[in-house]
């Protein structure tokens, strides 16, 4: 069970509110996947408001390019997902 359901929808809507921001490591991903012949949609949407970096819908298959700007150094530590990269997961 999601532990936050009670307020899902006001996460979901906060989380749909932010335009996608491709990185250019995700736009160099997504042209070697062209150049191998793995044709795709760039930043698809999903039918729930999800944005995947890259995505085949008809076979159901997508590719989300984690770059640093997803996590959180900790003092050291090991870095850790950022709020809106662990929602995705």
């Amino acid at each position: 069970k999601f532990p936050l359901a009670h307020v899902q929808s006001e996460l979901l809507t906060a989380f749909k509110s932010q335009e996608p921001a491709p990185s250019q490591l995700q736009h160099s991903v997504a042209a070697a996947l062209n150049r191998i012949g793995w044709n795709h949609s760039f930043e698809y949407e999903t039918p729930e408001g999800f944005s995947l970096d890259m995505a085949q819908p008809e076979t159901k298959c997508a590719i989300e390019v984690d770059g640093p700007s997803h996590y959180l150094k900790c003092n050291g530590r090991r870095p850790t997902e950022n709020g809106r990269t662990k929602f995705k997961s």
